[in-house]
């Protein structure tokens, strides 16, 4: 089974690294095309991320600032919702070690850091990360709202087969 393609991918090797690396995203329009389709987003007109990658005493820091501007549907109106992002991060990051390779542990910590594996760090993984953690997972207009068609009074294939009697006697 191959693994699902991503929308956008930028790998930089740990040894790239150095003292520290710093890089601008800006994908251009069939990656933005493919950002917004696997988000579901309407349109996806910007999105550029500046990103710093650099040595901790535990292992990387990865700080950036996402600027985005977007459409998501209302999932009311199904209108597009502009939507306007500009927002910094910061992610750690620590690589995997041997002994933890066959271990998986799971934590609630929000302060455990990504695991880097195969000694490489996709950047583009991590821009497409942020965009969609600022996502409204329930986009909606300003002032729309659903309303409940009403239910029928009885919801029974009988009560049809009855109405239907009653049609035939009248």
């Amino acid at each position: 089974m191959t693994p699902p393609e991503l929308p956008y991918s930028e790998p930089v090797r740990l040894h790239q690294i150095g003292a520290g690396l710093s890089r601008t995203l800006v994908p251009d329009a069939d990656a933005r095309a493919r950002i917004a389709k696997a988000l579901d987003l309407a349109s996806l007109d910007v999105f550029e991320v500046a990103m710093k990658l650099a040595p901790t005493a535990g292992g990387w820091s990865l700080d950036g600032r996402i600027h985005a501007r977007l459409a998501q549907t209302c999932g009311v109106t199904l209108e597009p919702l502009p939507l306007e992002i500009d927002d910094s991060f910061s992610v750690p990051l620590a690589e995997t070690r041997e002994a933890d390779a066959d271990e998986i542990v799971i934590t609630l910590d929000d302060e455990a850091p990504d695991l880097i594996e195969d000694g490489r760090i996709d950047l583009g993984q991590y821009a497409v990360e942020q965009l969609a953690l600022r996502l409204d997972p329930f986009p909606r207009k300003p002032g729309a709202e659903f309303v409940q068609p009403p239910e029928p009074a009885e919801i029974s294939p009988f009560a049809v087969l009855r109405k239907l009697r009653s049609d035939d006697e009248g």
